[in-house]
């Protein structure tokens, strides 16, 4: 089992400074994370702490509401893959959703796939704030758009990953979209237990207490 591999090493927070990207970064190279994962506005430095290294950088796009406009998510999913993004981890309008405006929330996510071409794109689908039967929507619109990924949380709303989301959210998706499980995993024994029912990523800022054999 190679944890490292599995891990999107992550600093959201709004008072994150420079300096804690900095170390975020080189924590992400010593510890052969895959990605680490940034605001839009740390991008730049991020692909600089990281140049000539294996490590990704994963954007967040419309976070951590997923309420504005198609065209500005679209303008920052663009601005974060021209800043060096490999992938875009975009929050899924959730309003939109409750409201049954089900042609655009795929349409929203179809465009944003698009627009970004080959880099990865993952949906947040905010499972806090869904019905059982919302997630089962969320999931099948953001594979019906192509997205790569579904991904269960913000970490900034009312909870986080939980093992019944992520099973549900496989039995929806199959293999037709991978897994990220985000929001609140911060031991080797959780992470194990999600990569158990099948998901290919982690988001965490926990990621070095996860590696610990404790």
């Amino acid at each position: 089992m190679h944890l490292h591999t599995y891990i999107d090493h992550t600093l959201l927070k709004p008072t994150a400074t420079q300096r804690e990207i900095k170390k975020l970064c080189k924590e992400a190279v010593q510890h052969k994370f895959y990605a680490v994962c940034v605001n839009g506005s740390f991008v730049q430095l991020a692909q600089a702490e990281l140049k000539g290294s294996t490590v990704k950088i994963a954007a967040v796009v419309g976070f951590p509401l997923g309420a504005m406009t198609t065209r500005t998510k679209l303008f920052e999913a663009n601005e974060c893959v021209r800043n060096g993004a490999d992938e875009i981890d975009m929050v899924m309008n959730i309003g939109w959703l409750k409201s049954g405006k089900y042609e655009w929330v795929q349409k929203e996510i179809t465009e944003i796939k698009k627009s970004i071409g080959e880099k990865i794109l993952k949906v947040i689908i905010e499972t806090c704030f869904l019905t059982k039967e919302e997630k089962i929507l969320a999931c099948e619109l953001a594979v019906n758009a192509k997205a790569d990924f579904v991904k269960t949380s913000t970490g900034f709303g009312t909870g986080g990953a939980t093992l019944g989301d992520v099973k549900l959210m496989k039995d929806i998706v199959g293999n037709r979209a991978l897994i990220k499980a985000s929001g609140g995993i911060k031991d080797r024994t959780t992470a194990l237990k999600y990569i158990a029912l099948g998901v290919s990523r982690l988001g965490t800022s926990s990621g070095i207490k996860l590696l610990s054999t404790e």
